[in-house]
Protein backbone atom coordinates (compact mmCIF):
# COMPACT_ATOMS: atom_id res chain seq x y z
CA UNK A 1 0.00 0.00 0.00
CA UNK A 2 2.05 3.30 -1.22
CA UNK A 3 1.51 5.77 2.07
CA UNK A 4 3.64 7.97 2.45
CA UNK A 5 4.05 10.38 5.11
CA UNK A 6 5.34 14.17 5.82
CA UNK A 7 8.11 14.80 8.79
CA UNK A 8 6.42 14.97 11.88
CA UNK A 9 4.76 11.96 11.59
CA UNK A 10 5.14 9.14 13.82
CA UNK A 11 7.11 5.92 13.21
CA UNK A 12 5.61 2.78 11.96
CA UNK A 13 3.06 4.91 9.17
CA UNK A 14 4.93 4.63 5.87
CA UNK A 15 7.90 6.36 4.15
CA UNK A 16 9.16 9.34 5.38
CA UNK A 17 8.99 12.51 2.82
CA UNK A 18 8.57 15.96 2.42
CA UNK A 19 5.47 17.71 1.26
CA UNK A 20 5.10 18.43 -2.73
CA UNK A 21 6.25 21.54 -3.75
CA UNK A 22 7.56 23.12 -6.52
CA UNK A 23 10.64 21.28 -6.26
CA UNK A 24 9.48 17.61 -6.31
CA UNK A 25 11.25 15.24 -8.53
CA UNK A 26 8.81 12.56 -8.84
CA UNK A 27 6.99 11.61 -11.95
CA UNK A 28 3.11 13.41 -12.32
CA UNK A 29 0.36 10.78 -10.58
CA UNK A 30 -1.40 9.12 -13.43
CA UNK A 31 -4.72 10.67 -12.80
CA UNK A 32 -6.09 13.47 -10.59
CA UNK A 33 -4.34 14.99 -7.28
CA UNK A 34 -7.23 15.38 -4.55
CA UNK A 35 -6.27 17.34 -1.47
CA UNK A 36 -8.66 16.72 1.51
CA UNK A 37 -7.72 19.21 4.50
CA UNK A 38 -8.62 18.20 7.88
CA UNK A 39 -8.39 14.76 6.42
CA UNK A 40 -7.66 13.12 9.58
CA UNK A 41 -10.44 14.68 11.09
CA UNK A 42 -14.56 12.86 11.60
CA UNK A 43 -15.76 13.77 8.24
CA UNK A 44 -12.44 13.88 6.97
CA UNK A 45 -11.85 10.71 7.28
CA UNK A 46 -15.24 9.62 5.38
CA UNK A 47 -14.13 11.72 2.48
CA UNK A 48 -10.37 9.67 2.42
CA UNK A 49 -12.09 6.65 2.49
CA UNK A 50 -15.12 7.22 -0.31
CA UNK A 51 -12.58 8.86 -2.44
CA UNK A 52 -10.64 6.29 -2.41
CA UNK A 53 -13.44 3.98 -2.99
CA UNK A 54 -15.66 5.45 -5.69
CA UNK A 55 -13.69 7.75 -7.87
CA UNK A 56 -11.92 6.24 -10.43
CA UNK A 57 -10.16 9.19 -12.23
CA UNK A 58 -8.22 9.37 -8.42
CA UNK A 59 -4.46 9.32 -8.97
CA UNK A 60 -3.40 10.67 -5.62
CA UNK A 61 -4.80 11.86 -2.91
CA UNK A 62 -2.69 14.59 -0.14
CA UNK A 63 -4.48 13.92 3.19
CA UNK A 64 -3.54 17.54 5.08
CA UNK A 65 -3.71 17.83 8.41
CA UNK A 66 -2.39 18.95 12.03
CA UNK A 67 -2.67 15.85 13.40
CA UNK A 68 -1.60 12.91 11.15
CA UNK A 69 -3.74 9.19 11.68
CA UNK A 70 -2.50 6.95 9.63
CA UNK A 71 -5.67 5.05 10.13
CA UNK A 72 -8.21 6.98 8.05
CA UNK A 73 -6.54 4.69 5.37
CA UNK A 74 -8.59 1.39 4.71
CA UNK A 75 -6.82 -1.14 4.98
CA UNK A 76 -8.73 -2.51 1.89
CA UNK A 77 -6.63 -0.04 -0.21
CA UNK A 78 -5.17 -1.36 -2.85
CA UNK A 79 -2.39 0.43 -3.87
CA UNK A 80 -4.26 1.87 -7.28
CA UNK A 81 -3.92 5.26 -5.34
CA UNK A 82 -0.99 6.95 -4.13
CA UNK A 83 -1.91 7.98 -0.33
CA UNK A 84 0.00 10.77 0.81
CA UNK A 85 -0.10 11.89 4.38
CA UNK A 86 0.90 15.50 4.82
CA UNK A 87 1.55 16.94 8.22
CA UNK A 88 0.59 20.77 8.47
CA UNK A 89 -1.92 23.78 9.43
CA UNK A 90 -4.36 25.70 7.20
CA UNK A 91 -3.58 28.95 9.20
CA UNK A 92 0.01 28.31 7.83
CA UNK A 93 -0.14 29.79 3.89
CA UNK A 94 3.33 28.52 3.05
CA UNK A 95 2.32 24.87 4.25
CA UNK A 96 -1.29 25.28 2.41
CA UNK A 97 0.53 26.74 -0.95
CA UNK A 98 3.22 23.60 -1.25
CA UNK A 99 0.56 20.87 -0.28
CA UNK A 100 -1.75 22.44 -3.51
CA UNK A 101 1.34 22.57 -5.44
CA UNK A 102 -0.06 20.25 -8.34
CA UNK A 103 -3.57 19.75 -7.40
CA UNK A 104 -6.96 19.39 -9.64
CA UNK A 105 -9.55 19.26 -6.63
CA UNK A 106 -9.54 20.37 -3.02
CA UNK A 107 -12.39 19.39 -0.57
CA UNK A 108 -11.76 21.83 2.23
CA UNK A 109 -13.28 20.13 5.17
CA UNK A 110 -10.60 21.35 7.68
CA UNK A 111 -12.39 23.38 10.54
CA UNK A 112 -12.09 24.04 14.56
CA UNK A 113 -15.33 23.12 15.59
CA UNK A 114 -16.01 24.28 19.29
CA UNK A 115 -19.83 25.79 20.78
CA UNK A 116 -18.66 24.88 24.07
CA UNK A 117 -15.67 27.77 24.58
CA UNK A 118 -12.94 25.43 24.65
CA UNK A 119 -11.00 27.91 22.15
CA UNK A 120 -10.68 31.36 22.00
CA UNK A 121 -12.56 33.27 18.94
CA UNK A 122 -9.31 34.10 17.47
CA UNK A 123 -8.20 30.54 17.77
CA UNK A 124 -11.50 29.51 15.91
CA UNK A 125 -11.06 32.41 13.38
CA UNK A 126 -7.25 31.39 12.38
CA UNK A 127 -8.42 27.82 11.54
CA UNK A 128 -11.51 28.78 9.78
CA UNK A 129 -11.61 32.16 8.81
CA UNK A 130 -7.96 32.92 7.79
CA UNK A 131 -7.07 29.20 6.95
CA UNK A 132 -9.91 29.35 3.96
CA UNK A 133 -8.53 32.46 2.96
CA UNK A 134 -4.92 30.67 2.53
CA UNK A 135 -6.76 27.93 0.97
CA UNK A 136 -8.16 29.72 -1.39
CA UNK A 137 -5.11 32.11 -2.49
CA UNK A 138 -3.18 28.77 -2.28
CA UNK A 139 -5.81 27.65 -5.55
CA UNK A 140 -5.24 30.82 -7.25
CA UNK A 141 -1.32 30.15 -6.69
CA UNK A 142 -1.11 27.05 -7.83
CA UNK A 143 -4.14 26.93 -10.35
CA UNK A 144 -6.19 24.50 -9.00
CA UNK A 145 -9.25 24.97 -10.27
CA UNK A 146 -12.08 23.47 -8.11
CA UNK A 147 -12.50 24.13 -4.59
CA UNK A 148 -15.08 22.51 -2.25
CA UNK A 149 -15.61 24.00 0.67
CA UNK A 150 -17.74 22.11 4.11
CA UNK A 151 -19.81 24.93 5.33
CA UNK A 152 -22.49 24.18 7.81
CA UNK A 153 -26.04 24.40 8.97
CA UNK A 154 -24.92 26.77 11.61
CA UNK A 155 -24.04 29.38 8.74
CA UNK A 156 -28.30 29.13 8.14
CA UNK A 157 -29.29 29.16 11.91
CA UNK A 158 -30.82 28.48 14.62
CA UNK A 159 -31.03 31.61 15.72
CA UNK A 160 -30.61 33.06 19.28
CA UNK A 161 -34.65 33.50 19.53
CA UNK A 162 -35.89 30.08 19.01
CA UNK A 163 -37.18 30.53 15.69
CA UNK A 164 -37.82 26.87 13.87
CA UNK A 165 -36.26 26.36 10.54
CA UNK A 166 -38.81 23.15 9.19
CA UNK A 167 -37.81 21.05 6.65
CA UNK A 168 -36.77 24.36 4.54
CA UNK A 169 -34.46 24.12 1.31
CA UNK A 170 -31.86 26.81 0.20
CA UNK A 171 -33.89 29.34 -0.50
CA UNK A 172 -35.89 29.73 2.47
CA UNK A 173 -35.64 32.58 4.08
CA UNK A 174 -34.37 32.52 8.30
CA UNK A 175 -33.37 35.47 10.15
CA UNK A 176 -30.20 34.97 11.53
CA UNK A 177 -27.64 36.93 13.29
CA UNK A 178 -24.45 35.08 13.99
CA UNK A 179 -23.14 35.82 18.19
CA UNK A 180 -21.74 33.07 18.64
CA UNK A 181 -17.41 32.60 17.38
CA UNK A 182 -17.87 29.18 15.24
CA UNK A 183 -20.76 30.00 13.00
CA UNK A 184 -20.05 33.45 12.63
CA UNK A 185 -16.27 31.62 11.24
CA UNK A 186 -18.23 29.52 9.46
CA UNK A 187 -20.66 31.57 7.63
CA UNK A 188 -17.64 34.10 6.91
CA UNK A 189 -15.76 31.11 5.41
CA UNK A 190 -18.78 30.02 3.24
CA UNK A 191 -18.99 33.98 2.18
CA UNK A 192 -15.74 33.99 0.75
CA UNK A 193 -15.61 30.68 -0.88
CA UNK A 194 -18.44 31.38 -3.13
CA UNK A 195 -17.34 35.08 -3.78
CA UNK A 196 -13.84 33.28 -5.31
CA UNK A 197 -15.73 31.55 -7.83
CA UNK A 198 -14.95 32.52 -11.07
CA UNK A 199 -11.81 33.91 -9.81
CA UNK A 200 -8.80 34.01 -12.47
CA UNK A 201 -5.94 30.99 -11.01
CA UNK A 202 -2.19 30.86 -12.37
CA UNK A 203 -2.00 28.81 -15.51
CA UNK A 204 -5.39 30.12 -16.94
CA UNK A 205 -8.83 29.03 -16.37
CA UNK A 206 -11.22 30.18 -13.44
CA UNK A 207 -12.21 28.65 -9.95
CA UNK A 208 -15.31 26.89 -9.44
CA UNK A 209 -15.80 26.86 -5.82
CA UNK A 210 -19.32 25.26 -4.50
CA UNK A 211 -20.12 25.06 -0.90
CA UNK A 212 -21.81 21.81 1.15
CA UNK A 213 -23.95 22.48 4.42
CA UNK A 214 -24.32 19.22 6.58
CA UNK A 215 -27.18 19.28 8.75
CA UNK A 216 -26.14 17.24 12.07
CA UNK A 217 -23.74 14.67 11.13
CA UNK A 218 -23.54 11.10 12.97
CA UNK A 219 -21.07 7.91 11.92
CA UNK A 220 -18.48 6.04 12.67
CA UNK A 221 -15.39 8.30 14.34
CA UNK A 222 -18.28 10.85 15.58
CA UNK A 223 -16.00 12.21 18.80
CA UNK A 224 -19.17 13.69 20.45
CA UNK A 225 -21.31 10.25 19.86
CA UNK A 226 -18.44 8.84 21.79
CA UNK A 227 -18.30 10.50 24.53
CA UNK A 228 -21.83 10.30 25.34
CA UNK A 229 -21.82 6.67 24.98
CA UNK A 230 -18.61 6.30 27.44
CA UNK A 231 -20.45 8.88 29.55
CA UNK A 232 -23.70 6.42 29.79
CA UNK A 233 -21.70 3.03 29.91
CA UNK A 234 -19.89 5.20 33.40
CA UNK A 235 -22.70 5.81 34.32
CA UNK A 236 -24.52 2.58 34.37
CA UNK A 237 -26.14 2.57 31.00
CA UNK A 238 -27.89 5.15 30.68
CA UNK A 239 -28.05 9.14 29.97
CA UNK A 240 -30.08 12.25 31.40
CA UNK A 241 -33.28 13.78 29.49
CA UNK A 242 -32.45 17.40 29.03
CA UNK A 243 -33.63 18.55 25.88
CA UNK A 244 -37.47 19.02 24.62
CA UNK A 245 -39.12 16.26 22.98
CA UNK A 246 -40.52 17.92 20.33
CA UNK A 247 -37.73 20.01 18.50
CA UNK A 248 -37.40 18.48 15.23
CA UNK A 249 -34.08 18.07 13.65
CA UNK A 250 -32.22 16.78 10.52
CA UNK A 251 -29.41 14.44 10.73
CA UNK A 252 -27.53 12.92 7.67
CA UNK A 253 -24.91 9.88 7.81
CA UNK A 254 -20.95 11.01 7.25
CA UNK A 255 -20.93 8.19 4.69
CA UNK A 256 -23.62 10.63 2.39
CA UNK A 257 -21.79 13.66 3.13
CA UNK A 258 -18.76 12.15 1.78
CA UNK A 259 -20.35 11.34 -1.15
CA UNK A 260 -22.01 14.32 -1.62
CA UNK A 261 -18.68 15.89 -1.85
CA UNK A 262 -17.63 13.48 -4.25
CA UNK A 263 -20.35 13.93 -6.79
CA UNK A 264 -20.08 17.53 -6.46
CA UNK A 265 -16.48 17.98 -7.11
CA UNK A 266 -17.05 15.33 -10.24
CA UNK A 267 -19.72 17.95 -11.37
CA UNK A 268 -17.34 20.92 -11.02
CA UNK A 269 -14.66 19.08 -12.94
CA UNK A 270 -17.17 18.00 -15.67
CA UNK A 271 -19.92 20.32 -15.56
CA UNK A 272 -19.46 23.33 -13.49
CA UNK A 273 -22.45 25.14 -14.80
CA UNK A 274 -24.17 23.03 -12.76
CA UNK A 275 -22.65 23.96 -9.25
CA UNK A 276 -20.43 27.14 -9.50
CA UNK A 277 -20.93 29.61 -6.96
CA UNK A 278 -23.37 27.17 -5.58
CA UNK A 279 -24.65 26.23 -1.90
CA UNK A 280 -26.37 22.86 -1.27
CA UNK A 281 -27.53 21.20 2.05
CA UNK A 282 -26.65 17.62 2.64
CA UNK A 283 -29.34 15.81 3.61
CA UNK A 284 -30.41 11.71 3.21
CA UNK A 285 -33.13 9.31 4.43
CA UNK A 286 -32.47 9.41 8.23
CA UNK A 287 -35.16 10.08 10.22
CA UNK A 288 -36.14 13.62 11.95
CA UNK A 289 -36.32 13.03 15.34
CA UNK A 290 -35.83 15.21 18.53
CA UNK A 291 -31.93 15.53 19.02
CA UNK A 292 -31.56 12.79 22.23
CA UNK A 293 -34.48 10.58 20.48
CA UNK A 294 -32.14 10.15 17.52
CA UNK A 295 -29.16 9.73 19.24
CA UNK A 296 -30.49 6.74 21.26
CA UNK A 297 -31.54 5.24 17.92
CA UNK A 298 -27.85 4.73 17.33
CA UNK A 299 -26.82 4.67 21.71
CA UNK A 300 -29.64 2.61 22.45
CA UNK A 301 -28.99 -0.82 20.25
CA UNK A 302 -25.26 -0.17 21.98
CA UNK A 303 -27.14 -0.78 25.22
CA UNK A 304 -28.34 2.58 26.59
CA UNK A 305 -31.13 4.31 27.41
CA UNK A 306 -32.52 7.79 28.23
CA UNK A 307 -33.56 7.98 32.33
CA UNK A 308 -34.84 10.41 34.80
CA UNK A 309 -37.35 13.59 34.72
CA UNK A 310 -36.67 16.23 31.81
CA UNK A 311 -35.65 19.44 33.84
CA UNK A 312 -38.24 22.18 33.50
CA UNK A 313 -37.15 24.70 30.56
CA UNK A 314 -36.45 27.89 32.87
CA UNK A 315 -34.07 24.84 35.07
CA UNK A 316 -32.73 24.47 31.86
CA UNK A 317 -31.80 27.95 30.88
CA UNK A 318 -30.99 29.04 34.62
CA UNK A 319 -28.23 26.00 34.23
CA UNK A 320 -26.80 26.71 30.70
CA UNK A 321 -26.20 30.39 31.91
CA UNK A 322 -24.73 29.15 34.84
CA UNK A 323 -22.42 27.33 32.87
CA UNK A 324 -21.08 30.39 31.00
CA UNK A 325 -20.98 32.74 33.66
CA UNK A 326 -18.69 29.89 35.23
CA UNK A 327 -16.71 29.46 32.40
CA UNK A 328 -15.83 33.46 31.71
CA UNK A 329 -14.94 33.12 35.71
CA UNK A 330 -12.66 30.18 35.10
CA UNK A 331 -11.07 30.78 32.31
CA UNK A 332 -8.01 32.68 33.57
CA UNK A 333 -7.35 29.61 35.81
CA UNK A 334 -8.34 26.53 34.07
CA UNK A 335 -10.56 25.29 31.36
CA UNK A 336 -14.25 25.01 32.22
CA UNK A 337 -16.29 24.25 28.90
CA UNK A 338 -19.96 21.91 29.42
CA UNK A 339 -21.62 20.45 27.05
CA UNK A 340 -24.45 22.54 28.05
CA UNK A 341 -24.52 26.53 27.40
CA UNK A 342 -27.07 29.10 26.20
CA UNK A 343 -26.18 28.14 22.34
CA UNK A 344 -26.32 24.69 22.58
CA UNK A 345 -29.35 24.80 24.70
CA UNK A 346 -30.75 26.63 21.57
CA UNK A 347 -29.61 24.64 19.20
CA UNK A 348 -30.88 21.56 20.64
CA UNK A 349 -34.47 23.29 21.45
CA UNK A 350 -34.87 24.73 18.05
CA UNK A 351 -36.58 22.54 15.18
CA UNK A 352 -34.69 23.35 12.40
CA UNK A 353 -34.31 20.07 9.58
CA UNK A 354 -34.30 20.32 5.60
CA UNK A 355 -35.99 18.86 2.85
CA UNK A 356 -34.50 19.75 -0.38
CA UNK A 357 -33.40 18.17 -3.80
CA UNK A 358 -31.14 20.79 -5.13
CA UNK A 359 -27.73 18.43 -5.08
CA UNK A 360 -30.24 15.86 -6.94
CA UNK A 361 -31.50 17.63 -9.74
CA UNK A 362 -28.41 19.72 -10.36
CA UNK A 363 -25.49 16.86 -9.98
CA UNK A 364 -27.55 13.69 -9.44
CA UNK A 365 -27.21 12.93 -6.12
CA UNK A 366 -28.53 9.95 -3.94
CA UNK A 367 -27.51 8.89 -0.54
CA UNK A 368 -25.18 6.12 -1.16
CA UNK A 369 -26.13 4.39 2.33
CA UNK A 370 -29.59 3.88 3.59
CA UNK A 371 -30.98 4.82 6.80
CA UNK A 372 -30.55 1.09 7.66
CA UNK A 373 -27.31 0.62 6.48
CA UNK A 374 -25.97 4.36 7.98
CA UNK A 375 -27.04 2.77 11.13
CA UNK A 376 -25.85 -0.57 11.40
CA UNK A 377 -22.49 0.81 10.44
CA UNK A 378 -22.52 3.71 13.22
CA UNK A 379 -24.00 1.42 15.75
CA UNK A 380 -21.46 -1.57 15.07
CA UNK A 381 -18.50 1.43 15.72
CA UNK A 382 -20.16 2.37 18.77
CA UNK A 383 -20.10 -0.89 20.33
CA UNK A 384 -16.36 -0.97 19.74
CA UNK A 385 -15.70 1.91 22.06
CA UNK A 386 -15.42 -0.42 24.82
CA UNK A 387 -12.48 -1.90 23.37
CA UNK A 388 -10.48 1.04 22.27
CA UNK A 389 -9.14 4.27 23.93
CA UNK A 390 -9.50 6.03 20.33
CA UNK A 391 -13.13 7.67 19.25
Amino acid sequence: MPIEASPGQGEGAGTMEPPPGDSDPRPDPQGLVYVVTGGCGFLGSHLVQLLLEQEPELGELRVFDLRIDPDVVPASHGGRVRVRLVQGDVGDAGAVGRVLAGADVVLHAASLVDVWGRASPEAIARVNVQGTKNVIAGCRARGVRCLLYTSSMEVVGPNARGDPFLRGDEDSPYPVRHTEPYPLSKAQAERLVLEANGSPVAGGGRLVTVALRPTGIYGERHPLMAQFYRRGRAAGGWLPRTLPPHAEHGRVYAGNVAWMHVLAARAARQRPGTVAGEVFFCYDASPYAAYEDFNMLLLGPAGLRLGGPRPPPALLALLAHLNAGLRALLRPLCPYAPLLNPYTLAVGSTPFSVRTDKAQRRFGYRPLFSWEQARRRTVSWIRQLDATSQP
